[in-house]
């Protein structure tokens, strides 16, 4: 019991030692499980052959899938994992009267044929090699994590069976971020440190976007007037209470919203428990007495 508060008093104090750990226990289970990797076009495989140093070196996997070998000529290796591939090389020199008990190791070199695509409010937005195993929480970490600006959620947008292709363009991002689909995984971004049941394991293909936190702008009479992030839900009462809360000049009966409706701005005055929308602006104006 001892042990077990002392362990969650350490997390609370030291959060980002802690995502450490477990990004680099994370980046462990991933060097794993690269033997379940899927060979594809323009990686570039690493073959040993013990003993054999004129067998050994570095290949390229053509656009067919298929890299040329010393004496055994053109080869398949996409579609095949590390092992099955070693097993099949191992079998034709074998077969082949070239080696009698050869030992031979496959590994990637250089990562092309698979990504991960990283867009929206993340600092290094961009591509990512894919390498057989990777969570969000491993993609997050290599393009820096996400901005100041970024919502609470991300959106996941599964590539189609077989992976690969290109990053989705802004239209069918914005489709997506809507979209009732079996494609589509959202993942709470708060939730991430806590329950690693939210970080989801990615696929070859997969977009990842992280869209910017929803906001409303406050003005007139309060301490902190400025651009603030709001939650779904939240109250005229709790945006003020962000802004530092209303001047002594200011009144909480004189409370207006601009917003904008079917493309144009209109004012409507309201109360403490009214909700806030995306893009309003709350003025607070002056009391009367």
């Amino acid at each position: 019991m001892l042990w077990t508060t002392r362990v969650r008093g350490f997390c609370r104090r030291h959060p980002g030692q802690v995502l450490g750990l477990l990004l680099s226990l994370l980046q462990i289970t991933s060097v794993l499980a690269v033997d379940d990797y899927i060979v594809g076009p323009n990686d570039v495989l690493n073959i040993a052959v013990f003993e054999q140093p004129q067998l050994t070196g570095k290949y390229l996997v053509q656009s067919d899938g298929m890299f040329t070998f010393p004496l055994l000529g053109r080869l398949k290796a996409g579609g095949l994992t590390m092992q099955v591939l070693e097993n099949d090389l191992r079998d034709r020199l074998i077969k082949g009267g070239f080696l009698k008990q050869p030992q031979v190791s496959v590994s990637v070199d250089q990562y092309r044929s698979q990504q991960i695509f990283v867009m929206g409010e993340v600092r290094q937005p961009g591509t990512l090699q894919f390498t057989g195993s990777m969570s969000i929480i491993e993609a997050l970490a290599r393009v820096g994590s996400t901005t100041e600006r970024a919502g609470m959620e991300a959106v996941i947008l599964r590539a189609p069976a077989g992976g690969a292709g290109a990053a989705p363009d802004a239209a069918a991002i914005a489709r997506a971020q809507n979209a009732n689909d079996a494609n589509i995984v959202r993942v709470n971004l708060q939730n991430l440190q806590g329950a690693l049941s939210q970080n989801i394991d990615l696929r070859a293909g997969d977009t990842i976007f992280v869209p910017r936190a929803e906001t409303v702008f406050v003005s007139g009479q309060v301490r902190s007037a400025g651009e603030y992030v709001i939650r779904k839900g939240m109250t005229v009462r709790q945006v003020l209470t962000l802004a530092g809360g209303v001047t002594e000049r200011g009144s909480t009966r004189r409370i207006q919203i601009i917003r904008s409706v079917n493309g144009a701005d209109t004012t409507v005055p309201a109360t403490l428990q009214d909700t806030v929308r995306t893009g309003d602006t709350i003025v607070v104006r002056e009391s009367l007495f």
